[in-house]
């Protein structure tokens, strides 16, 4: 979440600080250009100011002899040129020059120049010329009128060059971007804490429910900050968990007391039931049926007793061989499958795993006796061991009749049978009972068809300590 939640962040503040950071420079370039557009107009008023006083008309190309007023104007411009290497000038409205500087720079008869000074001669000076950006390498053209009676006598045109103009632009430009930089850097922080700080919750519950989810019933949810709408969350769940654990506990306990109170009447039961079987004939089929039925029931409530301390017991995990357990579950049982015409093989190589000794050893016992009764005369289970760098396997074959794809899903189902096997000695909590213990230590048994026929039982334990419920 972390990773969809902080990206939508961050383009979002970035989306906000360059709508911000565009005009910003924009302006910034205005401003600037507007600070020297000022200045050239106060200058090109200065010299218009100046023109005013010169009454003398050229009578041709140049006058060969200027007044004086004409003389102070002409020395302006060229210091004006001098120092700031603007070049400016004084043209009647015919063009020619009153006064120049540089002494070959006159209006063109098209562009830029020509442009302005054809409208400072409509009474109209130079405001808002184009904007130049640091990458145009443009002049900027500032014209003004000289007027005398109200009439345009000459026009005042300053081309300043644009270098300074456009190092200043680029240099505010630089610094809106550190500022951006900067800005973007700290939204990332904030955006970074803010997801932090919103998420934690979220994190700490989601690790809790896996937790509840994989049997640690007793994980709660510890306060972790976060929005208020997150802490109710975690504080109703801590309830729900609350309540949950009381009702399984009070649904293992009613199990397990149902069973042990149970049984007392049942072996009462039990015993009335040898007694009245000596007042009849011996070989009577129906006390003999109720006997059986009776001893069927007695083991129901052993495995309901054992089912339901399976789900409450904790597993005492041990480092162990499951290679060797493996082999004596094997040699142990190799009678019963021999008296039943059954080949029982194991291939047990020694390797370790944290397991409970108790519980593996019940689980394989389990499943072995499953094989065995399940496999006809004549048929072979194996029993193989192996492991990998994450787990070890313990994984059992058959060649008896197998499951189908239904039966397959519910194996392991508590009081579950399969309908072809209901005659067949047993409660149907065996599995889930081995499901039980194996899943307090962080281990698994699972199910699939064995080709070309049988059924394949998989259980696995973690190798190493941190995987395993501990």
């Amino acid at each position: 979440m972390r990773t969809r939640l902080l990206p939508l962040l961050i383009v979002l503040m970035a989306a906000v600080l360059l709508a911000l950071g565009f005009p910003l420079a924009v302006s910034v370039a205005a401003a600037q250009q507007q600070k020297v557009v000022v200045d050239r107009i106060d200058d090109t008023a200065r010299f218009a100011a100046l023109a005013q006083f010169v009454t003398d008309a050229p009578s041709g190309p140049r006058r060969t002899a200027p007044d004086e007023r004409q003389e102070t104007l002409r020395r302006e411009l060229d210091s004006y040129y001098g120092v700031y290497g603007i070049r400016a000038g004084v043209f009647y409205r015919n063009g020619s020059a009153m006064a120049n500087s540089p002494g070959d720079w006159f209006v063109p008869r098209t562009g830029e120049v020509r442009d302005a000074f054809g409208e400072a001669l409509l009474s109209r000076r130079s405001h808002d010329p184009q904007q130049v950006w640091p990458w145009q390498r443009s002049r900027l053209i500032v014209a003004s009128p000289v007027i005398r009676d109200g009439d345009v006598v000459a026009v005042v045109v300053t081309d300043s060059p644009t270098g300074q103009m456009r190092s200043l632009i680029l240099r505010g430009w630089l610094f809106i971007g550190a500022g951006e930089i900067a800005a973007m850097l700290l939204a990332v922080g904030a955006a970074l804490r803010l997801t932090g700080w919103v998420l934690r919750p979220v994190r700490v519950l989601d690790a809790t429910t896996h937790d509840i989810a994989t049997g640690r019933l007793k994980s709660r949810v510890a306060a972790a900050g976060g929005p208020p709408e997150l802490r109710r969350l975690a504080r109703s769940f801590n309830e729900m968990a609350d309540n949950v654990e009381d009702v399984l506990e009070q649904q293992r306990a009613f199990v397990a007391d149902a069973s042990h109170q149970l049984r007392n009447p049942l072996s009462a039961l039990l015993l009335r039931i040898e007694l009245l079987a000596l007042e009849l004939p011996e070989g009577n089929e129906e006390i003999a049926s109720v006997r059986t039925e009776g001893k069927r029931l007695a083991q129901v409530l052993d495995d309901l007793l054992d089912l339901a301390l399976a789900e409450h017991a904790e597993a005492d995990l041990r480092l162990t061989d499951v290679g060797a357990m493996a082999e004596e579950r094997v040699a142990a049982w190799s009678p019963t499958a021999g008296a039943k015409g059954v080949r029982l093989v194991g291939d047990c190589p020694p390797t370790t795993a944290w397991a409970d000794p108790i519980t593996l050893s019940s689980a394989l016992d389990a499943v072995i006796d499953n094989a065995v009764k399940f496999t006809p005369d004549g048929g072979t289970v194996e029993v193989t061991v192996s492991s990998n760098g994450a787990t070890s396997t313990v994984v059992v074959t058959d060649t008896g009749p197998g499951l189908t794809e239904e039966e397959l899903a519910r194996v392991g189902d508590r009081f579950w049978r399969s309908g072809r096997h209901q005659n067949v000695k047993g409660s149907g909590l065996g599995l889930s009972i081995s499901r039980a213990l194996l899943a307090a230590g962080g281990g698994s048994i699972t199910y699939a068809h064995h080709e070309p026929r049988g059924l394949r039982v998989t259980v696995t334990v973690p190798r190493h300590a941190d995987t395993a419920k501990v």
